[in-house]
């Protein structure tokens, strides 16, 4: 079961620098997220996912290869091609792994403009390894909202909010 973790900052670089720092600490095997993904709420009002991967530029590239594939079989690999190219795309842009995106965007509302939020869903995590490699971002946050224990909810409370 995975746990979510919403986070927000004033400063939406520190967002972008926590999502990088914890994209390192997954290629070290001390954190495995399923999704981490970046809301701000822009000057002008709107609110933007920053998600970390896109998913329609990715159904694209399977739906293309896989439809010049079916079109070698049929003696037309181009028209297979473009058609899977296009139904990947869309399968990709339909597919909602992870955190709702309504949910996000409707916390990325209550933000103010010009802060932002981190929405972290994790599989698994070797807490105190991780803490540790966080102590750069001390006072930088706030926890939102999280369905971790209680023990780590503070925890991790405790070093967002922290002075730094």
């Amino acid at each position: 079961m995975a746990d979510l973790i919403a986070i927000g900052f004033d400063q939406p670089t520190k967002a972008f620098d926590m999502r990088a720092r914890l994209a390192e600490l997954q290629t070290e095997y001390l954190i495995d997220m399923e999704d981490v993904v970046v809301v701000t709420h822009e000057d002008n009002g709107k609110v933007k996912l920053h998600q970390a991967s896109n998913l329609t530029a990715a159904g694209a590239v399977g739906g293309t290869f896989w439809g010049m594939l079916i079109g070698m079989l049929f003696l037309n690999p181009l028209p297979g091609a473009a058609v899977g190219a296009g139904t990947g795309a869309l399968s990709g842009y339909m597919t909602d792994l992870g955190v709702s995106d309504d949910f996000m965007k409707s916390v990325g509302e209550s933000l103010k403009p010009g802060h932002a939020a981190q929405f972290v869903l994790v599989r698994r995590v070797t807490g105190d390894k991780v803490i540790e490699r966080l102590k750069d971002f001390a006072g930088a946050g706030h926890i939102i909202q999280t369905s971790l224990s209680r023990t780590s909810e503070e925890e991790l409370g405790a070093l967002l909010e922290e002075t730094a």
